[in-house]
């Protein structure tokens, strides 16, 4: 299987340097003045960031075909040239290993699904190095290098050792998945946790662009929160930073399997909904699809299931706001497709928790297949290729928030 050289990578000695390349990646095509306001940083600084970056050829002057400026604008424009590298990033769900090859501005220019056969760690090792293998071929078209993989797993991950701790679905415990992934692979490799790698694309590129604090909620097999405060993805000293989904928030709840009872996760997750239309119904109910269905045809055990999902979730929306203040909560994961469903309890129980102005947070849905995770992994290993997690947000202006693309207001 090709390698690439662990020594290469972009020239960003410093944090300045990471900075304006940051910058550059999640707002250009910018000028150099805009640069400046947007980092605070000097003309001066920003030259001297620019140059190397330049003469590598990852920064390059001028709006490509798809980001072209209206007709009037600055024609000095600097970019990330994103035909200059390509990346690898593999969701793996317990059901299914979504890998996509992604270039260096973390576009999708190819997707590739395969079935999890078995749960064995040396069963998805081999899967996900088949896949890597096809987009390794396919990556050869482009000319340029595959210069890192990212992996993205549910459950706590340390990313700096590279190590699953625990990963419930896949029943994953102390596997140091970077080193065993490199070693089938070839590439360098980056692990985290799903929801964090889905939170740093969000931050780069999608609806937490030009936001200094946000939060990501995922809803589905898990209740997940990525956390981003005053512009860093937050993992905590221990890795798992945002586990909203083992907050206990009610003491007489269903036991969950951390152990502590009522907690979001055993209310609201997809294993948790099922549980309770079975009880409520009396169905033999085999798995969400058949919930959901049931919901929306207005059996009422199944809409109660649904109603108690988004009480929990609305609830555990407030904490995280009363605790951190996010500019921004998007709402998303799988979960969404019974968000009519549960939709006016999340907010009213968001509405009732949240404390004073905090309840004027922007809450938002944002409908993200399983290919945008694996995105978002991709994104974790331009992240470490560039060799910093710095964000783009030391300087925001009122037109710095993302479009609200593919957005649905609820």
């Amino acid at each position: 299987m090709r390698s690439t050289s662990r020594t290469e990578a972009v020239p960003v000695p410093t944090p300045a340097a990471s900075l304006v390349f940051t910058t550059v990646l999640s707002h250009g095509p910018l000028t150099r003045l805009e640069i400046a306001r947007r980092t605070a940083l000097s003309s001066a600084a920003v030259t001297k960031a620019v140059r190397p970056l330049m003469d590598a050829g990852y920064l390059v002057e001028g709006a490509d075909e798809e980001t072209r400026p209206a007709l009037g604008r600055p024609a000095n424009l600097v970019r990330v040239d994103g035909g200059r590298a390509l990346f690898i990033g593999v969701k793996v769900t317990g059901d299914e290993i979504i890998a996509v090859l992604a270039d260096l501005c973390c576009r999708i220019r190819m997707a590739r699904h395969t079935p999890v056969t078995s749960r064995e760690p040396g069963t998805v090792l081999a899967s996900i190095a088949e896949l890597v293998r096809e987009l390794l071929t396919e990556a050869g078209g482009f000319g340029v290098e595959v210069r890192g993989l990212g992996l993205a797993v549910s459950g706590d991950v340390d990313r700096t050792a590279g190590v699953v701790r625990y990963s419930p679905f896949l029943d994953w415990r102390d596997l140091p998945l970077a080193e065993l992934a490199e070693s089938v692979t070839g590439l360098p490799v980056t692990v985290d946790n799903d929801v964090r790698a889905l939170t740093v694309a969000e931050q780069w590129f999608g609806a937490g662009v030009g936001l200094s604090d946000f939060a990501l909620v995922t809803v589905g097999a898990g209740i997940g929160c990525g956390l981003v405060v005053h512009g860093q993805v937050v993992s905590g000293a221990h890795g798992v930073a945002g586990e909203i989904g083992h907050l206990s928030i009610d003491p007489t709840g269903p036991l969950c399997y951390c152990g502590n009872t009522g907690c979001v996760e055993s209310i609201a997750g997809d294993a948790a909904i099922v549980g309770r239309v079975r009880e409520s119904t009396g169905l033999p109910v085999a798995g969400a699809a058949e919930a959901l269905e049931l919901a929306h045809r207005g059996d009422p055990g199944a809409r109660e299931a649904y109603a108690r999902a988004g009480e929990a979730i609305g609830r555990a929306i407030g904490a995280v706001v009363n605790v951190l203040g996010p500019q921004r909560v998007i709402i998303s994961g799988e979960g969404l497709a019974g968000y009519d469903l549960f939709a006016e309890q999340i907010r009213d129980a968001f509405t009732a928790s949240a404390f004073g102005t905090a309840a004027q947070c922007d809450v938002m849905t944002r409908p993200l297949p399983f290919e945008e995770w694996a995105r978002g992994a991709a994104a974790t290993a331009i992240q470490s290729f560039i060799g910093s997690s710095t964000s783009p947000t030391r300087s925001r202006s009122s037109d710095d928030a993302a479009e609200p693309h593919a957005l649905v207001r609820k």
